[in-house]
């Protein structure tokens, strides 16, 4: 797209030629044209005003914010406002700080927000300086709920200015000024009389966001549930990433949306171990026909809402952090797989339970602040005993690796039991629940044998035990 006008002063708004030129404000006969420029900083497309104060637009929409091509990707701060003549106007209070808008007014300004979530996460501090009406703060209130908690601050212009535009006009660039130094830190209301929850616990509620696809776990852990976090654990080569994967086939065939960071493997044998589990053939085992990989393809990954962290061999746990964030906030991702803890770790010095103690709060933070269901696969100690895990030794909560946070932060955890070496039935894999802070139902919830041929889990429900004081 061309420019069409120019760069003038506008008087009644006290803003000069020169901010106009930085930020592409043209005066094209009796309207103003906004543009807006790619993440390379192409202008796509251009917001017209009318001296009647109607809009229209023309172009591409690129989903950045207005001026967000003229700031790096991280800095100290930046100041979001609802209209582009708020920011041109802030940028003019004060000169040389990051200054966006809205691309489409606080009615679109969570998405706005979301769309733009890892660029925003580069700067120490995000200021919202929408305007002063009840539509500007509602849309304050939804676009601070999915930024990063503690970095999100809350404009407020004093007097009866609307907007930072309306206090510039007014020649009062002091109050923008003082607005954004005085921005206070989003806080989230968390406190909740109880005599104010009769329709809270009377309204009725699903058991769960989703099923297990095993009878036996569903049985005990009743569903799968936003806000949980279950961990996964084994001894080395018992499957726990195929149980994982098949876990994530079974919520992405019913439409879930689905973060997996696979820290060990790369994105090929993910996205292959997906897809077989789901086509029921071995695709990431052997050669296969570019047109039957094809096939399984367009039936799997290109329908689903499937979303793979692309970091094989990074594994900086402040980046994997804000990979789950921006997940879970900015694409709408309600499950996550981690997999596994102990990688996540590898690159941190210092004591390993303490590490495990701060790795799990976070994490723990992360699935509560977010409201995903995240799945977390975990290592375990070796046993004191002659018989180790990959022998079929029995798991306990104890053998867990490093750290009691594990089992302290997860809402269920899960392990997985095989002997390796037992020939007949090297591939019999038993499940049990070691915690379930839902019902407390532990113990064993079923048998099940992989078979490597469909990359399947064939499941055998265990009976109930008798019970002679109450089977009679």
């Amino acid at each position: 797209m061309s420019y069409k006008g120019s760069a003038t002063q506008l008087k009644n708004r006290n803003i000069s030629e020169k901010i106009c030129e930085k930020y592409k404000v043209y005066r094209d006969g009796d309207v103003l044209r906004f543009y807006y420029h790619d993440e390379n900083g192409v202008p796509v497309g251009a917001k017209i005003k009318t001296p009647d104060k109607s809009f229209s637009y023309e172009g591409e929409t690129p989903g950045t914010f207005f001026g967000q091509h003229l700031f790096p990707s991280h800095g100290k701060r930046v100041v979001i406002t609802e209209g582009e003549l708020d920011a041109v106007s802030c940028f003019e209070a004060m000169p040389g700080w990051q200054m966006v808008s809205l691309p489409s007014g606080a009615a679109a300004a969570k998405k706005a927000v979301q769309r733009q979530l890892q660029w925003l996460q580069g700067y120490n501090e995000i200021v919202l300086f929408f305007d002063n009406d009840e539509a500007g703060r509602q849309a304050t209130q939804e676009a601070a709920s999915v930024l990063p908690p503690g970095k999100c601050k809350i404009a407020n212009l004093q007097g009866d200015y609307k907007d930072a535009s309306d206090a510039l006009s007014a020649g009062d660039s002091e109050a923008v000024r003082k607005a954004i130094w005085d921005a206070k830190v989003y806080r989230p209301d968390g406190i909740v009389d109880g005599k104010t929850l009769l329709e809270l616990v009377t309204t009725p509620t699903p058991p769960a966001d989703y099923e297990y696809p095993f009878q036996g776990l569903q049985s005990k852990l009743h569903g799968i549930r936003y806000g949980e976090l279950v961990t996964i654990t084994a001894g080395s080569g018992i499957g726990k990433s195929s149980f994982c994967r098949e876990l994530a086939t079974h919520l992405l065939q019913q439409g879930g949306r689905v973060g997996y960071l696979a820290l060990e493997e790369s994105n090929r044998r993910t996205a292959l171990g997906l897809m077989s589990a789901a086509v029921g053939k071995s695709l990431h085992i052997g050669e296969h026909e570019r047109s039957a990989l094809s096939e399984a393809y367009q039936e799997t990954l290109a329908k689903w809402n499937l979303y793979l962290f692309d970091g094989f061999g990074s594994f900086d746990p402040d980046i994997i952090y804000n990979r789950i964030e921006y997940l879970a906030a900015g694409l709408d991702c309600r499950v996550i797989f981690l997999d596994h803890l102990s990688i996540l770790m590898s690159g941190l010095d210092g004591d390993e339970r303490r590490m495990i103690d701060q790795t799990m709060t976070r994490l723990r933070s992360l699935v509560e602040r977010t409201g995903i269901a995240m799945f977390l696969v975990s290592h375990l100690r070796r046993t004191s005993g002659d018989q180790n895990h990959e022998e079929g030794a029995r798991v306990t909560l104890g053998q867990l690796r490093g750290s009691a946070a594990i089992a302290q932060l997860s809402d269920a955890v899960i392990a997985l039991e095989r002997d390796q070496q037992d020939g007949g039935k090297h591939s019999d894999t038993t499940v049990r629940v070691l915690k379930n802070r839902h019902t407390g139902e532990t113990g064993i919830a079923s048998t099940l044998s992989y078979d490597l041929s469909t990359c399947k889990f064939n499941e055998t429900t265990v009976e109930r035990e008798f019970d002679p004081t109450t089977d009679f």
